[in-house]
């Protein structure tokens, strides 16, 4: 096996080390969407009965577990490929090609969504362009940014995120304003209880909780670009904390603000599907005029395809890692000028055609959000076994540190698999599908190679300064 010092190998797969913490923080930020509760806000007051800030809260507590795992992991194996990587570190080959593979359905669907998200914006500001024309315009314009380089994506993306923050304050300041001349439209606590007839449920604000993860992801995106930092991994820990801390506070308070001023109930919005990706703005609309109904789906527009852009990026940089390592086809494994250019355009190419096939139909929108975060969840919950499978059982690190190595993952893994339990059962049998082919893949790649696979891989191990050398098996 070729080492990392092997030019032959390395030349066509190097990536540029070109980001610092605000870069991370700024592909965060633009993955997950300060804004990001607008284009499901309507969906989650339906699922959760009423209970849509709930919903969030509960979420980022899930997440916090998640992403303190991501931070363990991070230091381990500084690498592209997030958990895939990490999962290979802790648990082997094959639990990390599961990891990988489960990993991407989540990667390439998640910009899907995001991109339809754009396209109804825009199609809301101006309807005689159908939403799926947007959408496929979208993804051909960040698909030329990505293809660009990943600082320069960062630069126009730090600019629209900035564009978006403005935005989401102006609409906090409007809807206080609104609820202090007009009072609320719902109880004070309903966000946090439930609203009318229906009631709370446990049930529905754990199966609206497996829909609202999909908002956060964008954390557990930042980790893909280890090997593009400066500074060392501690960046990337910081930044992956600070990310899921900042957007669980942002997305408590719109969610809140927003179901107190909705004009019609969950029940209602139940009913009728159609209305619940409009929601948001309708809510909007109706509280405060149809100025900043336009100013929000303008933000949402643009916020919503950079979202699109930085899930791209990783979803590229995770189908990189795989094929660097032999798991999927080599030429993906390729670079120009540091840029991972055939495993975005395979990114790219698989988006469009989801986001366009749900633009173009009614319930699309229900249909995509209800089956993506499957693919993370389960990708999780081996992540958390990666933490004990290092940290505890094989002990790699000396020591264990109980708490951070055992008590929070197996805490992290049980919120994974609780909601992965509460999903749609539309979303766990995509799940199971897509997991069956990825242990058939599994399987026959065993099979090719002649015997079970090394069980701490590693090769390209790619430490920035401040990192310290990976552990390898004698």
């Amino acid at each position: 096996m070729a080492s990392v010092a092997d030019p032959s190998r390395t030349a066509p797969t190097a990536l540029r080390r070109s980001l610092g913490f605000r870069d991370l923080v700024v592909y965060g930020l633009l993955f997950i969407a300060p804004m990001a509760p607008v284009g499901v806000f309507g969906t989650l007051d339906a699922k959760s009965h009423g209970a849509v800030a709930l919903v969030y809260l509960v979420a980022t507590v899930a997440m916090a577990f998640t992403a303190f795992s991501y931070a363990q992991m991070v230091r381990v194996a500084p690498q592209a490929g997030s958990v895939f990587t990490y999962a290979r570190k802790g648990l082997g080959e094959g639990p990390g090609l599961i990891a990988g593979w489960m990993a991407m359905l989540d990667y390439l669907l998640i910009p899907a969504v995001a991109y339809l998200f754009s396209g109804i914006a825009m199609n809301a500001l101006v309807p005689e362009v159908s939403r799926w024309v947007w959408t496929a315009l979208a993804v051909v314009v960040t698909t030329l940014l990505n293809l660009w380089g990943v600082r320069a994506a960062a630069r126009v993306g730090f600019a629209v995120l900035a564009l978006e923050i403005v935005v989401l304050l102006v609409f906090l300041v409007a809807a206080v304003t609104a609820l202090v001349g007009g009072g609320a439209r719902r109880g004070w606590l309903s966000p946090l209880t439930g609203d009318g007839s229906l009631g709370f449920s446990l049930a529905a604000v754990l199966g609206a909780v497996s829909v609202a993860v999909l908002s956060y992801l964008g954390f557990d995106a930042i980790a893909s670009f280890a090997e593009e930092v400066t500074g060392g991994s501690a960046k990337v820990a910081r930044a992956v904390l600070f990310c899921l801390a900042l957007t669980g506070v942002l997305f408590v308070a719109q969610t809140y603000l927003a179901a107190l001023l909705t004009p019609v109930s969950s029940a209602e919005l139940a009913a009728r599907p159609a209305e619940q990706g409009p929601a948001f703005y309708d809510t909007v609309e109706s509280a405060t005029g149809p100025w900043l109904h336009d100013l929000v789906a303008a933000s949402k527009a643009i916020g919503a395809a950079f979202a699109a852009l930085a899930g791209q990026a990783a979803a590229g940089r995770l189908l990189f890692a795989m094929a660097r390592e032999g798991r999927l086809p080599r030429a993906l494994a390729r670079t120009s000028g540091g840029t991972p250019r055939p495993a975005l355009l395979v990114a790219a190419v698989v988006t469009l055609v989801a986001a366009v096939w749900a633009a173009r139909r009614d319930d699309g929108l229900d249909h995509l959000v209800s089956v993506v975060d499957v693919g993370a969840l389960v990708a999780f919950t081996l992540l958390h076994a990666s933490v004990v499978g290092w940290f505890v059982v094989r002990r790699r690190e000396g020591e264990p540190n109980w708490f951070k190595h055992l008590v929070v993952p197996v805490l992290g893994a049980a919120v994974t698999v609780t909601v992965i339990v509460e999903a749609s059962w539309e979303a766990q049998v995509v799940g199971a599908v897509w997991l069956a082919v990825g242990l058939c893949v599994l399987v026959a790649q065993r099979g090719r190679r002649g015997g079970p696979p090394a069980p701490d891989p590693g090769p390209y191990t790619t430490a920035g300064p401040g990192d310290a050398p990976a552990a390898r098996t004698p």
